[in-house]
């Protein structure tokens, strides 16, 4: 019997190698983690976490313009960015000592450090010591995406945004997926002047089309603008720290500040895959099997890294399933099917299953239920926002196949709704459910 130093020697601290190591360990394994940053990851230290909280404070903006339609007299409020910066910061700073907590309880060694796969079972950390691992699970997560073109060095990503001295007073930010949108609907709240980039003519493509004309249209209410079909020529910056943006298409644009958020890319670079033989993909990702196995027998992948689905739950349960396949012989996959998701816009939208289209494009016979509807306090408040709901289902036997919703607190109120749709419940027994009145959630129950 070969004797190695570790059961398990893990690459990257984030959601799905914290959630792996811990696992591993409470199955009696022993278990290294090597993270080069924070342990926490992406969505703790720079992604999802700070970032909602973004989110709750950039709806104080509209909340204390709403709260005087309520009987609420508010004296004049100003905006401290630094403040609630620095707060941010501070809690994940929090949620970083945990997260190491929680893996030092479970004595998991923890190597603040870069490593690489130097040789079969052989691990290389910066420091030089040279280690060996029975199994070595790579969970180094992805990173923004960057575009390149003259000047784009002067862009930021959403990695810089937690960190910013300023709110900018213009900003462009390049992209049309869930974290352009995010961060639209956080900087225009906080008095930003928004300007939305895509290349494309579509916003949000994996989301059901009519959700995602909602939040363009609430969007341009509000004021965020956006150019589609355009991209970028160059960025140059100008004596005064301004940015003068040029395109191809359409005209010069000047602004504070440029953020990326074109997408995000496994970080692969550095870990000696080529040394150990595992295969990648078109994008770099690591290809694995159901299992989380690469080509190679001891080496996994879980998370963002594998391009598989990007979500930091996908992660935690991809690092779960394999935990408890190699180390306690209890074989798991993760079912990508029916994956609940969220945008935390403003409005927020959030969906579980198939769009309108392709559940035409898969079923053929289907039948589509939607409520659209003005939330009760938006009523009050004098907005004109309105809410969609939308349910699609199986024409042949009812049973429910998505649920797509936009509107106040719509990611709360999908997590119940998701579990329906994994359940493979239908219409008939969301009919036959009394509603909780007066909510926005009962419109699910009373769908026509």
């Amino acid at each position: 019997m070969i004797e190695y130093d570790y059961d398990l020697f893990t690459i990257g601290a984030g959601s799905g190698g914290v959630r792996a190591s811990r696992v591993a360990a409470a199955h009696g394994a022993r278990v290294a983690v090597a993270e080069e940053y924070r342990v926490g990851g992406t969505c703790v230290i720079r992604g999802c976490v700070p970032k909602k909280m973004l989110v709750y404070g950039a709806h104080f903006a509209e909340d204390l313009v709403d709260a005087k339609q309520f009987g609420w007299d508010i004296p004049e409020c100003t905006f401290n960015w630094i403040r609630l910066r620095d707060n941010v910061l501070k809690d994940v700073d929090r949620l970083n000592g945990l997260y190491t907590e929680t893996l030092e309880n479970h004595k998991v060694e923890i190597y603040h450090e870069r490593a690489e796969i130097t040789g079969e079972h052989e691990i290389t950390l910066a420091s030089g010591k040279v280690v060996t691992a029975k199994y070595i699970l790579i969970a180094t997560g992805a990173r923004p995406s960057l575009l390149e073109f003259p000047g784009c060095e002067h862009a930021i990503t959403s990695n810089e945004a937690f960190h910013l001295d300023e709110i900018p007073k213009r900003i462009i930010i390049a992209g049309g997926g869930y974290i352009a949108n995010e961060f639209a609907g956080i900087f225009n709240e906080f008095g930003s002047k928004v300007c939305i980039v895509n290349r494309s003519d579509q916003l949000l493509r994996s989301y059901d089309e009519s959700l995602r004309d909602r939040l363009l249209q609430i969007s341009l209410m509000k004021g965020i603008d956006f150019k589609f079909n355009t991209t970028f020529k160059s960025i140059e910056k100008q004596a005064d720290g301004q940015l003068l943006v040029k395109f191809a298409g359409c005209d010069d644009q000047l602004v504070d500040l440029v953020m990326f958020a074109t997408g995000r890319q496994p970080n692969i670079e550095g870990l000696g895959l080529e040394n150990a033989g595992v295969a990648t993909g078109a994008k770099g990702e690591i290809l694995v099997d159901d299992y989380s196995r690469t080509n190679v027998d001891h080496i996994y992948a879980v998370g963002d890294v594998t391009d598989r689905v990007q979500l930091t739950p996908v992660a935690i349960r991809e690092g779960q399933a394999f935990a408890d396949t190699v180390f306690n012989n209890d074989p798991k996959t993760v079912d990508y099917k029916a994956i609940p998701s969220a945008v935390f816009s403003h409005p927020p939208l959030a969906a579980v299953g198939m769009t309108e289209r392709e559940a035409r494009n898969a079923l053929g016979s289907i039948k589509v239920y939607q409520s659209d509807f003005r939330p009760m306090k938006n009523v009050v408040a004098g907005r004109n926002e309105r809410g969609l709901y939308k349910m699609i289902c199986d024409a042949d036997d009812g049973r429910i196949v998505g649920i797509h919703m936009i509107g106040p607190d719509s990611p709360e109120i999908m997590q119940a709704a998701a579990v329906a749709v994994k359940a493979g419940l239908t219409k008939a027994d969301f009919d036959a459910t009394v509603a909780i009145h007066p909510t926005m959630a009962e419109e699910l129950v009373l769908l026509k």
